[in-house]
């Protein structure tokens, strides 16, 4: 499948995404996290680690997989250790960019520990909380850094497909706000809502309630109002694509060409997730907390380097950076 088939499956999949998200958003958020979540963790982390995670260095992974076990610890074990939690989703976010712009160890360690003592000046902020707790690992991992790779294929392609792509993808995520459908057959699920507060995923509802100052953190704003649908439209939009576009790129990142013990486990392994989501889903987030959070720290390093990409191109197409010499074969 070429790239330009590629944009308009893409294109596709955004629309059915999107139209999903009007009819039945909570119960598709909960869906394409407990179905498709777990099967991209598995498939993008072995994409990673055959690609050494992007970083300059071999084992520079292993230290974003320490502070995602201590996160783990901090949010389970040792509890009410809120702002060391988010302190290692900062600490991780800011490694990564040491481990993208330095190749020496030394450069490396000293970068994180000027990281993490700012980090640690700011870290009982309300704006710190709300940037490395709430929207980091959520809505700008599916969202925020999604919008970015389709912008980054588009510019590296020079695709008119890949640039429609992208304004489809921003004309999906604006109509939540400025259209407001009524169903009469919908109605958000007991189970739904219960599940959204239990799980901890209504914070990222009422943080964006909070942040653009769009009326009261209230049972009923959340999962009733206008504005609470097309908060949770937005959010089970972003995530559907965001998983959809992983596996659709699957003929140009080739992400299941893996060894087939790895292909087997990552199935059985998809398969145990997924049970242990119907089984409750409390526990099956719980189980899985670590897995979701390990492939957004892994992926850090990537998405410094679509940052960099992006800005190469732009400064390619306007002159600022002169392309690449084209190699002689």
């Amino acid at each position: 499948m070429n790239t330009k088939n590629i944009d308009i499956a893409n294109i596709a999949l955004m629309i059915i995404s999107c139209v999903a998200a009007f009819v039945i958003p909570f119960e598709l958020f909960l869906f394409s996290y407990a179905v498709l979540g777990p099967l991209h963790y598995l498939t993008e982390i072995t994409w990673l680690h055959k690609r050494d995670y992007f970083t300059n260095g071999k084992f520079d992974y292993v230290w974003l997989i320490m502070l995602c076990v201590v996160l783990f610890l901090l949010n389970f074990v040792f509890t009410d250790n809120a702002s060391a939690s988010n302190f290692m989703i900062y600490l991780a976010f800011a490694s990564a960019l040491g481990f993208v712009l330095f190749k020496d160890l030394l450069w490396k360690i000293l970068f994180v520990v000027i990281a993490a003592f700012l980090g640690g000046i700011i870290v009982n902020t309300q704006s710190f909380f709300f940037l490395f707790a709430v929207f980091l690992p959520t809505l700008i991992h599916v969202f925020v850094f999604t919008g970015l790779f389709i912008l980054l294929g588009a510019l590296k392609n020079k695709s008119v497909t890949g640039i429609a792509s992208l304004v489809v993808f921003s004309a999906c995520a604006i109509s939540f706000f400025v259209l407001f459908p009524h169903f009469s057959f919908y109605k958000v699920s007991e189970y739904a809502e219960k599940t959204l507060v239990q799980s901890g995923f209504a914070m990222v509802n009422q943080s964006f309630i909070h942040i653009f100052k769009l009326g009261e953190t209230t049972r009923e704003n959340i999962f009733t109002s206008n504005i609470g649908f097309g908060i949770m439209r937005f959010i089970a939009f972003a995530y559907t694509y965001h998983y959809l576009n992983w596996f659709s790129k699957t003929s140009v990142i080739k992400w299941h060409l893996i060894p087939k013990k790895w292909l087997v486990s990552v199935i059985v392994l998809w398969l145990a997730s997924v049970a242990l989501y119907a089984y409750d889903y409390r526990t099956g987030l719980i189980a899985l907390y670590f897995l979701s959070m390990l492939h957004v720290f892994l992926e850090f390093p990537l998405n410094y380097r679509s940052f960099i990409g992006i800005g190469e191109e732009l400064g390619t197409l306007t002159g600022i950076r002169k392309p690449a010499p084209v190699k002689k074969k």
